[in-house]
């Protein structure tokens, strides 16, 4: 057995994870619309399905998050024919779940080595870096200049609004902060880099779902942690300490009146909206891309109905999205994260015990963030929560006790020599 298969496949997932903020470039070829992030994702998986068939390699797949990614996938399509618009459906239908979950099945049989798994991380980071401080430097030039008012809606540059960059950035920090902790020490310095900068781009995006889901995520790593009262006192002056900052406070405080730019109404209007519709069609909900058509009857606020094409919370989303089989696909997975990423952190070996914890911390990240917004249905969020699920099946797959032991596996090649055992994945 080939002890480093998929070395091309591996460069090329990094440079994906780097480009996942591109989804923003599109073009048509002919009739089909596409984004630079699309055709990142499909050379890697061409470029995986090359090295498998010449490595002769047995495609890992078998493991806890089959049978709830399986669901996942019928349920979204029929969510495609329950759709308004079902063209529109079958496109997000492709780009939220079809394309990311081929691209977390290829990272769970390409990262085999937590060295491996620092370069996806790296890319992660690379592209929310470029992201992030772009739209960071507009924020802070507009505060700078006094162009800015942080009641308003912050200025962007590459996403369409500032708690976009919260929800793709806070969870690869939730990542680096791990890395940084229990990593090896060249993983360390570049890890804790990007804490600090992806802490000072979620402070900046002015989204108070990001700061709640910031400060979880640190809360359940000093908890994790074995000095916890000493990590406790440190984060909760760093976190008071960003608190303070006069705009931030301001931004904060502005939940607690009633007045221009408190999204606390305006959310609980869209609650009301989605819940009425899920009243109406409990199963199926509005189909993918239909929720902002269908639940324009049941505003109470107009206003309301211009602005949101979600329903801003997790279980609504995918109730809406989704319907009822897609709700409880997800929760399966994520409980099946949960458990997977928990075990890994407690029991994995090498260099794994670091990504394992970050996958927990992020999905904590997108768990509290949910409660108030979409933390999966964007093209750089659903690639990223099935990367996440990627690197923690490659964890359990390739540093597992008793790894070595005989499962079923897709062959692609000749019959394994002597010494190639399967694997099991995750």
């Amino acid at each position: 057995m080939n002890p480093s298969p998929y070395r091309l496949t591996t460069f090329a997932c990094a440079l994906t994870c780097a480009l996942a903020p591109a989804y923003v470039i599109r073009w048509h070829i002919g009739f089909y619309p596409t984004t630079l992030l699309e055709s990142a994702i499909l050379v890697s998986l061409a470029v995986f399905v090359v090295e498998l068939v010449l490595s002769h390699e047995p495609l890992v797949w078998r493991g806890p998050f089959v049978l709830p990614a399986l669901l996942f996938i019928i349920a979204g399509a029929i969510a495609v024919v329950a759709a308004p618009n079902r063209t529109a459906g079958l496109g997000l239908y492709r780009a939220y779940i079809i394309e990311p979950i081929a691209f977390g099945l290829v990272l769970a049989n390409v990262i085999r080595t937590s060295r491996r798994a620092a370069l996806v991380a790296g890319g992660l980071a690379a592209g929310a870096a470029v992201a992030g401080l772009a739209n960071s430097f507009v924020v802070l030039s507009g505060l700078i200049n006094h162009t800015y008012d942080v009641a308003l809606t912050p200025p962007v540059v590459i996403y369409s609004t500032a708690n976009a960059v919260a929800l793709y950035v806070v969870p690869i920090v939730a990542l680096a902060i791990s890395v940084a902790l229990y990593g090896s020490r060249e993983e360390r310095f570049g890890a804790a880099a990007f804490v600090v900068a992806g802490t000072i781009i979620a402070a900046l995006s002015f989204s108070r779902g990001g700061y709640l889901a910031l400060a979880a995520v640190v809360l359940g790593a000093v908890v994790l942690h074995r000095r916890r009262l000493l990590m406790l006192g440190v984060a909760v002056v760093g976190l008071a300490a960003l608190a303070v900052v006069p705009p931030i406070r301001h931004r904060i405080l502005i939940e607690t009146h009633n007045v221009y730019g408190n999204t606390i109404q305006s959310r609980i209007d869209l609650w009301t909206a989605a819940v009425k519709l899920i009243r109406h069609r409990p199963l199926f909900g509005a189909g993918l891309s239909g929720f902002q058509q269908m639940s324009a009857p049941y505003y109470t606020h107009l206003h309301t109905a211009a602005n949101f094409i979600d329903p801003h919370n997790i279980v609504l989303n995918f109730w809406v999205e989704t319907g009822l089989v897609g709700l409880i696909a997800f929760a399966w997975i994520m409980v099946v994260g949960f458990q997977v990423s928990w075990r890994g952190w407690r029991q994995g070996s090498g260099g794994w015990p670091a990504y394992h914890l970050g996958v927990l911390l992020a999905l904590v990240a997108v768990v509290v963030h949910g409660m108030v917004d979409v933390p999966y249905f964007k093209n750089d969020l659903s690639l990223l929560f099935w990367i996440l699920i990627g690197l923690t099946c490659a964890g359990r797959q390739w540093a597992a006790p008793g790894s070595d032991a005989q499962v079923p596996t897709l062959r692609t090649g000749l019959a394994p020599g002597p010494g190639r055992s399967s694997r099991r994945t995750g």
